[in-house]
């Protein structure tokens, strides 16, 4: 071992020590430095991380060009805030548990091929993994406050979804495998991306390579280490209008050949399923043909799109668009959803799933649903949050009803609603509602049996708690106490939750599974109480027996007694 005998004096190691010698193998002994917090051993063969344990003030360490093969040593390091461990030859990322105040993480230039064990440092702000045989970009879920990744020269080929790191600036992939526009659609839901690199990639060398990728990352402000012009991005946008148009035609073709076989395969159809295919047909051209329209999913036999903050769903398949991977930006700007030549019934499973996936919903549409019963209609109580509802007359029997729409304002009185079918709901129409089926709710509260009664109850404080915590129990600028004032509570009432509509939907909570359950935990009090008894009746005999014996035992001297008595009474006072 070759020892460094030209160290300065302990006095000025307080703070810093550079041992930038060369032939060093291992690391050196420095427990007698106290305060040591700058630690240089870079370009050694040193091939153990050890002697370290001690120095808990170290922020920065540097093992740049070493012989590392393994990360043990570094878990007692709670203090560290830059960690270089680049060009060694280190095979897994390890021993990062404790090392939660880390900011810099440089592993470059090793021969690591899984990102692992780093989701808990939540304070690393720069990753550096290029240089080592990456596939994949995973597991660094947790990282909230990085803002820059590297991973050049790896074996990158595929990329998932960065959107759960929020702060992420300068995101760099060069000289990887990366060979598909399609790959680079992820990076999109990335906010704060500004800086992006994808030279010496195969799709690098694809032609209009700059404005692919400006359509994908529109707020890019760096490719390749080149400012972004504005020239660069009406570029962009010449040459996407004209791939669309492209796009739109090819489509368009092949639309119409598609109608035309259609109408003669389907010749013997049913009227209203022909009607649903040729209605799809229809709208897909006027999609292509558009060009503003996002087309979801598509068959013979449903349609699923999206048009601004508007998503259409027609024919039952479309309600799978539903269940795809939403991103966040893209979930929150729709506002409205139109149901067409979809069953009700097949709609309500999805109602609660509706209400967390797209936070911002605020009308609802229902065009040819089969809604024909007023319960259908209290199914949309798990929406929770919506400030217009349309219900056509066209293939919705419910609307004929004369009153459909006061059945609709008293059951989803705590969602507030602002128009049905377009027209205002009036403070009058909220007292004519509750004129006509207030009364019938207080009837079903008092007649109905005390153990449905107590799992409405149990169902209705639940769903409040969940709205409360949603944030959405009250408008803006109106105060609890104000929203009392105006009799507008939080949540479904208990009177109002008994016109309820049964779930199909075999995972949804179901209200007959709670009664069972009460008549079984009454039971089980019931027969605990009973044993309790006869065990009570058995022992009291011999309990009396010994209270008698004490109690004479204890009155057997009475001046001793007496006394006692007045010293307790003394006591009490």
């Amino acid at each position: 071992v070759v020892v460094c005998d030209s160290l300065p004096a302990p006095h000025a190691m307080q703070r810093s020590c550079l041992c930038t010698m060369s032939c060093l193998e291992e690391c050196p002994n420095l427990a007698f430095i106290g305060e040591l917090q700058l630690l240089n051993l870079q370009h050694n063969y040193i091939r153990r991380i050890q002697h370290l344990s001690q120095l808990q003030h170290l922020i920065f360490l540097n093992l740049y060009d070493n012989h590392l093969t393994d990360m043990t040593g570094l878990e007692y390091l709670n203090s560290l805030r830059i960690l270089m461990l680049g060009k060694n030859r280190i095979q897994k990322i390890k021993c990062l548990d404790h090392l939660v105040k880390l900011n810099v993480l440089d592993l470059h230039d090793n021969r690591i091929s899984i990102i692992q064990n780093v989701s808990q440092l939540c304070e690393l702000r720069v990753l550096n993994m290029s240089g080592n045989n990456i596939s994949r970009v995973e597991n660094v879920r947790g990282l909230n406050c990085l803002t820059e990744l590297n991973l050049r020269h790896n074996c990158i080929s595929t990329l998932v979804r960065l959107d759960f790191l929020p702060c992420l600036q300068r995101l760099f992939l060069s000289c990887n495998n990366i060979s598909s526009f399609d790959q680079l659609a992820h990076l999109g839901e990335l906010c704060s991306l500004s800086e992006l690199t994808l030279d010496g990639n195969p799709v690098a060398l694809e032609t209009w390579y700059k404005q692919a990728v400006l359509r994908c990352v529109l707020h890019l402000k760096q490719l390749d280490m080149k400012r972004i012009t504005d020239e660069d991005r009406r570029t962009a946008g010449i040459q996407a209008r004209k791939e669309e148009e492209k796009k739109r035609e090819s489509h368009k073709q092949s639309l119409k050949t598609l109608c035309f076989m259609m109408s003669c395969l389907f010749i013997n159809t049913s009227k209203y399923t022909l009607r649903v295919i040729l209605c799809v047909l229809c709208l897909s051209l006027r999609l292509v043909e558009t060009g503003s329209v996002q087309c979801l999913s598509m068959s013979e036999s449903h349609l699923a799109e999206l048009d601004g903050e508007t998503l259409r769903l027609f024919g039952l398949g479309a309600l799978e668009a539903l269940e795809r991977g939403w991103g966040v930006q893209t979930a929150g700007a729709v506002t409205i959803i139109t149901f067409r030549y979809i069953n009700f019934d097949a709609i309500v499973p999805t109602l609660p799933r509706i209400r967390v996936k797209f936070p911002n919903l605020s009308h609802l549409i229902f065009l040819e649903t089969s809604i024909s019963r007023l319960p259908q209609l209290a199914a949309l109580a798990q929406v929770r949050r919506l400030d217009q509802l349309t219900i056509h007359p066209e293939g919705n029997p419910v609307v004929s009803l004369s009153l459909w729409r006061s059945f609709v304002i008293y059951r989803l009185h705590h969602i507030n609603l602002l128009r049905i079918n377009g027209q205002e709901v009036t403070m009058n129409d909220v007292i004519a509602a509750e004129r006509v089926f207030g009364t019938l709710g207080h009837i079903a509260a008092t007649e109905t049996p005390l153990y449905l009664l107590l799992s409405f109850l149990f169902l209705c404080r639940k769903r409040q708690l969940q709205f409360l915590l949603e944030g959405r129990g009250r408008r803006a600028g109106l105060s609890p106490e104000e929203l009392r004032d105006n009799g507008k509570l939080l949540g479904e009432g208990l009177s109002r939750a008994l016109f309820n509509y049964p779930c199909r939907d075999s995972n949804a909570e179901s209200p007959e599974v709670c009664p069972y359950s009460l008549y079984l935990d009454v039971a089980q009090r019931a027969s605990d109480t009973n044993l309790k008894g006869e065990a009570l009746h058995k022992l009291w005999p011999s309990m009396f027996a010994e209270m008698v014996k004490d109690c004479v035992l204890e009155m057997k001297d009475q001046a001793v007694f007496r006394w006692a008595s007045l010293a307790r009474l003394s006591e009490t006072k």
